[in-house]
């Protein structure tokens, strides 16, 4: 039906006759000529009507936004004054001496010339998907996972499918779960990631195994995720950690020059423990200047108790952050940033304007400067670098606390001030804990709980988890965590003794991991993989900053479809086929 797309005419085809098929983007008349744009995928092309072709032009009258077209006609060139620089085919249009309406359309429910509310665009996203920078956002992701395939393909990984329909194992979040009608009471669950199944094919000889595949998680949601992702799904055997690192490097760099002829440079690597450190974060921005400072070891004596506390504490953090140029910050804004860290725990926020830091106390402005000392005040001005100017913030609370309150605190401040470089930083983070404490007396895996720990046998393993440091890897670019993996356990006594570790008594582990510790006994090799979010990846190589942008027909942040209305009710005879009852809400219940 269409000889080219719209967004592909130029002066090259200058005389020659062409078929477009697509919509009416906009009409004008104008001095006895009807103009329109007309789009489809690939751009936008002037088309003109005269009334020499008498047919197309009394049609060309109907014509209205959203029509669906189809239109013949001989490309010309624009005259120099009448270019339009700021489209891609402004050097040329077209004059159509055919036209055919495929189908006309009624008034939209949405405006595509400003921003609607998130509610319509959803509900009638096939026609927000029209948007000329919808449409740019998912040809990048189509593009983006067409060059990873290539790339897989020519490093020699095996594009292989695994179960959508399997079982549900603890892997962090809870599952979504699909009945059996052939197998009543029971469920299958959908997968978080083919974590198992992707181990279990190392293990049948498979030792480069990738796929992109769909993942699922019931978890509470926000502006970069949702319940069923996509993931570039990464495994091999007898390759160590650096050496899975450096293949996926590569292929991000190669990514981002493919799509963005950006060059990433060689990736550097920080620990765990010096990210917390220094950025209150393990998916640390480095596009931003500031970094946390400890300064606990100055306060352990200082009659302030909200210092003091938690510079005495081994559990405890007193961390100052330095914002250049914030002591123009008035204290509506500091009481803004006071709220902001009660988000994450902080019981308060404590600050310092520095005025004339050669003057030491006295040339600063704070209310807690009466707990402190010249001395004090000077030696935390010098190791955090503080200039006048500056203001200095500080968190004082358990690790924990510091840490996400202070990481979050200098991400927001950063933005809200211009801070933030217009630059690609990306980064690995290596060396994470094995286990954390899962505020309920026990432990969880910071990661999942196939991942090895690094140089431990099992019984050095068992007498102090929290210890010990995962061999386990994050890909982190502009602070977001694109892509995360590990050294698998590959020994069948570490993986009961991790499991024994979480709480996961003998019984259980049989009978939810029994098949992946049956096959850790026939000649397991080493392995090694990560997953990258392509969604996230996607949002970050479109420049938007919302990961629905880059998703087709994705989910509102209460995990619900507004077009087609799901999830939804099932009627009572597939209920009573599947075996299920279903329980009222107990608010329902009281207001019944």
């Amino acid at each position: 039906m269409r000889s080219i797309y719209c967004g592909q005419v130029n002066e090259a085809h200058a005389g020659q006759t062409i078929t477009l098929c697509g919509w009416v983007h906009r009409r004008r008349d104008l001095g006895g000529l009807i103009f329109i744009d007309m789009r489809d995928r690939e751009g936008i092309v002037q088309v003109f009507f005269d009334p020499d072709k008498p047919d197309a032009f009394a049609l060309a009258s109907e014509l209205r936004g959203e029509f669906c077209i189809q239109v013949t006609g001989v490309v010309r060139t624009r005259p120099d004054s009448q270019r339009n620089s700021d489209m891609a085919t402004g050097a040329i249009e077209v004059f159509a001496h055919e036209l055919t309406i495929i189908n006309r359309a009624e008034p939209l429910p949405l405006d595509f010339n400003q921003v609607n509310s998130e509610e319509v665009s959803l509900k009638y996203r096939y026609l927000d998907l029209r948007r000329p920078e919808m449409a740019k956002y998912l040809k990048t992701r189509a593009k983006a996972s067409a060059f990873v395939r290539r790339f897989m393909d020519e490093q020699g990984f095996l594009d292989i499918e695994t179960p959508m329909l399997t079982k549900a194992t603890p892997e962090g979040a809870r599952d979504y779960l699909v009945p059996s009608r052939v197998h009543k009471g029971k469920f299958y669950a959908l997968p978080q990631s083919p974590q198992l199944f992707k181990q279990l094919l190392m293990m049948s000889g498979f030792d480069r195994y990738y796929q992109i595949v769909k993942c699922f998680r019931d978890e509470d949601l926000r502006a970069d995720r949702q319940p069923e992702f996509t993931q570039i799904d990464v495994e091999t055997s007898f390759m160590t950690a650096p050496q899975v690192r450096e293949i996926m490097e590569e292929m991000i760099r190669k990514l981002w020059m493919h799509i963005l002829n950006v060059d990433l440079g060689d990736f550097p690597i920080m620990t765990f423990d010096e990210a917390m450190r220094r950025f209150g974060s393990d998916k640390p921005d480095l596009r931003l200047p500031m970094e946390l400072v400890d300064v606990a070891d100055l306060l352990t004596a200082v009659e302030f108790a909200v210092f003091a506390g938690p510079a005495n504490d081994p559990k405890g953090r007193v961390a100052a952050l330095k914002v250049p140029g914030g002591a123009e910050l008035s204290r509506k804004q500091i009481d803004e940033y006071t709220k902001f860290v009660g988000i994450y725990g902080a019981k308060g926020l404590a600050w310092m304007k520095v005025n004339e830091a050669a003057n030491g106390i006295e040339g600063v402005q704070s209310p807690v400067a009466k707990f402190l000392t010249d001395e004090i005040v000077r030696e935390i001005l010098a190791r955090t670098g503080a200039a006048d100017g500056d203001i200095l913030f500080f968190g004082a609370d358990s690790k924990k606390v510091v840490c996400d309150a202070m990481g979050a605190l200098r991400l927001k401040v950063g933005r809200d001030l211009g801070l933030v470089e217009n630059v690609w930083k990306p980064l690995w983070v290596i060396d994470f804990p094995m286990f954390e404490e899962d505020g309920e007396g026990g432990l969880a895996a910071m990661h999942h709980p196939f991942t090895a720990p690094s140089n431990l046998g099992p019984s050095e393993l068992k007498a102090n988890p929290l210890g010990a440091y995962a061999n386990a890897y994050d890909m982190v670019i502009n602070g977001y965590e694109v892509g995360g993996g590990s050294v698998r356990i590959h020994n069948s006594e570490m993986q009961s003794t991790v499991f024994d570790i979480l709480g996961i008594t003998p019984d259980e582990q049989r009978l939810k991991f029994g098949f992946l510790l049956d096959a850790l006994k026939y000649g397991t090799p080493p392995h090694a993989g990560l997953a990258f979010g392509l969604d996230r990846l996607s949002m970050l190589l479109t420049g938007t900053d919302n990961i629905r942008d880059v998703i087709a027909f994705p989910k509102t942040t209460a995990a619900a479809c507004l077009m087609t209305d799901a999830p939804s009710f099932a009627n009572q005879a597939q209920l009573t086929e599947l075996a299920i009852a279903t329980v009222a809400k107990a608010d329902a219940k009281a207001d019944a």
